[in-house]
């Protein structure tokens, strides 16, 4: 186990204890993160998340320098569906762009060399908000999923916004969602992907094609896959010659389809492919790009295994070459005539903006890519798989503590750390993750745990959660603990689980059903289903259904698992920590769950931070989050 060899001037303190410069202030700072790369105009672009300001910003890089575009008072995030993405497009004259305040466009002019002027607003339309944009060259227009916010509810649509005076016409519209607009290179054919309620994106979508009739309008919608439903399809993409290519879960994992005569089939540069792997994660963000067909007819795309996430070239003739192989995850692609781009991460750096010549494979980092701590207190991830269920295999990441200046004292293990990420259908990964280092560098281990549920392990594994959440997710934290203990590597006594979001309610519903751990905490987590099934948006309106069941056919399920009402069965301490103005996770459900609790004399925390939604975004914030949490573990240590 590491740090349990005395090194010259290290320290002797219990687990749990070990003195770090790794404080929560930079843990907080390191959470700086990248989205949405454009190449274009001569460089490349994307956007920038840095919690010491709280903003997005966009910036731009050209040969060999990048700096920021986005002025003092203005962010560059979409919040359609909540979650956001698409936040910007190149346009011939410059950017558009999402303000965050006013999630209305903004256009912004550059100049070649790399300068920019003040935005000026496209729309002005109070009750709407933008993303997914998408510049039309040929009509000089933006098309957008807008989202209405009316007496009757919320609506979505596809609309194209003139550039010259933002003039707007509605694309189609009535089906419940639309994402990923994409035009063809001659700009005769937009497609999309389009799904109702009940479904999920991850469940069912279909993908649709309209063509541009002689007077410049949109024709009649065609759903060219998904209309027998049971398929999710993402991402459609148009190659330089036309063909349009989209994700398809058909064949049980996210991958690549291109269409021929109508219908898709698999694209050649897949032949020498193995089958089992995702080309990309659960689409809970618009403006995601997780494979790209290439200008010679080569397709770029991520390779998803066992929760990592390799980047490969597969050409039209021969095998695959894997790039950048030192990173474990990339995401976001991009490419020109030189270059491929994308943004990655690996165990040792933080989020990087990457560009890899093409010809040679001649990795370069534009952006971030820091190495923060040293290679001897460094936690890496160990891959785990361990059993569960009924003969099947769950997977996690499990990291020892470690810190160069301590070790533990003799004969003891280290307390465990479970992390239930969020989602719940989504997925953690094999990069340097400060939060878990801020543990590892106390004396904690981590096991950070992809439950069945999580996406990235194809579509089976994907649907394990059906009507089962609550049940699968809990018994696969439960596992990857016992799955430790058995191998020595933590002390089964002293066992810790957290999550944010849906990630909570598996750390509080873990906790109702087993004494086996000392405590928990919830980040803004779930407690009540049902409450949040009545006061959610319209994305996840249905979504609880999908994870738990109908509530008029099986009302007794959403309260059996509820935390709420098994409060009794918590008998472990619990930490709250909350955002004032989360509109997911309301501030009034966690309330409800810390008065519960503390109504039977159970030791609780409670924090809320008034100016945080729904994932805390704020330095500050995130710093006292976290040093409140380990504070709070160690006084039951």
């Amino acid at each position: 186990m590491s740090c349990t060899t005395p090194s010259p001037g290290s320290d002797r303190s219990p687990y749990g204890f070990w003195p770090s410069d790794w404080s929560a202030e930079a843990a907080a700072v390191a959470s700086r993160d990248y989205a949405e790369l454009r190449a274009g105009h001569g460089g490349l672009y994307w956007v920038e998340y840095d919690p010491s300001h709280g903003r997005c910003t966009l910036w731009f890089w050209q040969s060999g320098s990048a700096h920021c575009l986005t002025p003092e008072g203005f962010s560059v995030r979409s919040r359609v569906y909540e979650y956001g993405g698409g936040a910007f497009c190149l346009t011939a004259k410059g950017l558009a762009f999402v303000n965050e305040a006013d999630q209305q466009i903004h256009l912004q002019a550059t100049e070649p060399t790399g300068g920019a002027s003040h935005p000026v607003a496209l729309t002005g339309r109070p009750n709407c908000r933008y993303g997914d944009l998408q510049h039309d060259h040929h009509a000089e227009a933006i098309i957008a999923l807008e989202e209405t916010h009316g007496a009757d509810g919320v609506e979505h649509r596809l609309v194209a916004l003139a550039l010259a005076d933002g003039a707007r016409e509605v694309v189609v519209e009535g089906a419940d969602f639309y994402s990923s607009a994409a035009l063809s290179p001659d700009g005769t054919r937009l497609a999309w992907i389009e799904w109702d309620r009940p479904e999920q994106p991850w469940t069912a979508t279909r993908l649709c094609v309209a063509t541009r009739m002689p007077d410049g309008r949109w024709g009649d919608r065609c759903v060219l896959a998904g209309a027998a439903g049971g398929e999710s399809l993402q991402q459609p993409r148009f190659a330089a010659d036309g063909r349009l290519h989209c994700l398809s879960d058909r064949s049980g994992f996210w991958q690549p389809w291109a269409e021929v005569d109508g219908t898709l089939v698999r694209p050649s540069s897949l032949a020498h492919a193995g089958a089992d792997y995702d080309c990309a994660p659960a689409p809970w963000q618009l403006g995601t790009t997780s494979y790209l067909p290439l200008s010679d007819g080569d397709l770029l795309l991520t390779h998803m295994v066992d929760g990592y996430g390799w980047l490969f070239e597969h050409a039209n003739n021969g095998s695959p070459r894997q790039l950048a192989t030192e990173f474990t995850r990339c995401r976001q692609l991009a490419a020109n005539d030189r270059h491929v781009f994308c943004i990655a991460g690996s165990p040792e750096r933080t989020p990087a903006v990457l560009a890899i010549e093409r010809a040679s494979g001649t990795l370069h980092i534009l952006a971030g890519g820091a190495m923060p701590l040293a290679t001897d207190q460094l936690s890496r991830p160990q891959p785990l798989r361990f059993a569960t269920g009924e003969d099947e295999v769950a997977h996690a990441f499990f990291y020892p503590p470690r810190n160069a200046h301590c070790h533990a004292e003799a004969d003891t293990l280290p307390p465990l750390v479970v992390f239930a990420h969020g989602g719940p259908t989504s997925a953690s990964y094999p990069v340097f993750d400060p939060r878990i280092q801020f543990w590892t560098q106390r004396g904690f281990a981590v096991v950070d745990v992809n439950y069945r549920g999580s996406s990235g392990f194809g579509r089976a594994y994907r649907q394990r959660l059906r009507e089962q959440w609550g049940v699968v997710d809990v018994e696969d934290a439960c596992q990857a603990v016992r799955a430790l203990v058995g191998q020595g590597a933590v002390d089964s006594r002293r066992v810790f689980i957290r999550g944010s979001s849906a990630g909570g309610y598996t750390a509080l519903s873990a906790l109702a059903a087993t004494d086996l751990f000392r405590g928990g905490a919830s980040l803004y987590g779930v407690s009540d289903p049902l409450a949040l099934r009545r006061a959610t948006h319209k994305f996840e309106g249905d979504y609880l259904d999908w994870l738990i069941g109908d509530p008029q056919q099986v009302p007794e399920r959403f309260r059996e698992r509820a935390p709420l009402y098994n409060a009794e069965r918590i008998t472990a301490p619990v930490i709250f920590l909350q955002g004032g103005q989360d509109a997911v996770v309301l501030p009034e459900q966690t309330e409800s769950m810390v008065a519960a609790l503390r109504s039977r004399g159970i030791t609780v925390d409670y924090r809320l931070y008034p100016d945080e939604r729904h994932g805390f975004r704020q330095a500050a914030n995130l710093a006292d989050a976290l040093e409140r949490e380990w504070r709070f573990y160690q006084r039951l240590l």
